[in-house]
């Protein structure tokens, strides 16, 4: 594999480490800036409705040398983390929040797109698993190192821990990622075609309702192990470590399985995905249920990535950067619905059972859809620059 795409898997690390570091530390959030656990939940909302505009901004530089855009994305997101640290009250950082995601769409949208045009075509899902490996493991390690540096120094403090990580990773984007082959200008016309087609759509918004389920239940990870499992918060860290534990391994297999094939692998994650939600449902109340439950949530959920941003590149049959962003966003739509239906079910009911069942219910939609999606691919399969196949196994 090229060193560069090690580099794109790097800025993936920086941000991933960010896009779910609130997630252990909602007890935190609240305390300081009083306000309740589901309200403090909307941080992921307003992350997840930013990360829905990032196409904005990647149609913006859309012009651009891929390697400046790269560089000038995860800028952005390293000023924004840093402001974060700097949060004077809750709408501030809600507002941060929101702008810094637009970076987060447009560097995994153009990072993805960069790394499969690095590859033979036979190899572009493991590329991009590659590249979504720096989110995997900002998981398995920058999600519970940040809860541990926020419960111990305060929730600012791991805000500019991240930002550390993202000067370095802007380096390292700097030094390795190469210059472009092409400087030829992009496009507009080209580059939005693919969206004239409502099968694409589809596609998306199997991605968004699919991947959605995951964040019903995953938003609320924290506080429903230390007041239904009965974990300490100090327990919590180790947890969140053997969910990005299941989130790594479930990463790397899926990026060979979707190589072999592609819409079986999609099929068999988001059923998996739907019956460990529903397991959870009910057993959350017992350990023993909860810890294998949550490294199989982190395998079968973020197993998802790789071959549902492989199926949308193929799927579209163009090159366009804009494609590989609009399911960036289609993932960021699916955490923001999500977050909100889990927040309206905390808020209403206040039964974490409720909100696993409802997550299973989005994920099985989210299977349904994806079905149809991978139907209409097969009936007119497309041939892109990029993959060279049609999106079907």
């Amino acid at each position: 594999m090229p060193l560069a795409l090690l580099a794109l898997a790097l800025g993936a690390f920086a941000i991933g480490s960010t896009e779910f570091l609130t997630n252990g530390l909602l007890s935190s959030l609240s305390g300081e800036l009083d306000v309740t656990i589901a309200q403090a939940g909307m941080v992921s909302t307003a992350y997840a409705l930013g990360q829905m505009c990032g196409p904005v901004l990647a149609l913006a530089l859309l012009r651009l040398p891929t390697k400046r855009t790269l560089l000038i994305l995860m800028a952005i997101f390293t000023v924004g983390n840093f402001l974060a640290s700097l949060s004077p009250s809750f709408g501030f950082l809600l507002g941060n929040r929101f702008v810094t995601a637009w970076s987060h769409t447009a560097f995994f949208g153009v990072a993805s797109v960069a790394a499969s045009g690095l590859v033979p075509a036979k190899k572009q899902g493991s590329a991009i698993a590659l590249v979504f490996t720096g989110l995997t493991l900002s998981m398995l390690l920058g999600m519970p190192l940040g809860t541990l540096i926020g419960q111990a120094a305060g929730w600012r403090a791991s805000f500019v821990v991240v930002t550390i990580i993202s000067l370095i990773s802007l380096v390292g984007l700097a030094l390795l990622l190469p210059a472009d082959r092409s400087l030829e200008p992009v496009s507009y016309r080209n580059s939005l075609r693919p969206f004239t087609n409502p099968r694409l759509w589809v596609a998306l918004s199997a991605t968004a309702i699919g991947f959605g389920g995951l964040f019903a239940s995953f938003t609320f990870i924290e506080p429903m192990l230390t007041q239904v499992s009965g974990f300490s918060s100090g327990q919590v860290i180790w947890l969140l470590g053997i969910y990005g534990a299941g989130l790594v391994v479930g990463n790397s297999l899926s990026g060979k399985a979707a190589d072999r094939a592609l819409v079986r692998t999609t099929v068999v994650l988001l059923l998996l995905l739907a019956t460990v939600l529903a397991v959870l449902a009910f057993g959350a109340t017992h350990k023993t249920v909860v810890i294998p439950s949550l490294f199989l949530l982190g395998a079968c959920g973020f197993g998802l990535l790789t071959p549902l941003q492989t199926f949308v590149l193929r799927f579209a049959g163009s090159d366009s950067p804009l494609v590989g962003t609009a399911n960036t966003a289609a993932l960021g739509a699916g955490i923001m619905l999500g977050s909100l239906l889990g927040g309206f079910i905390l808020d209403s009911s206040g039964s974490f059972t409720a909100i696993n069942l409802a997550a299973s219910a989005m994920t099985l939609l989210g299977f349904v859809v994806y079905v149809v999606a991978a139907s209409t691919s097969r009936q007119k399969p497309r041939t892109a620059h990029l993959v060279g196949h049609p999106a079907g196994d």
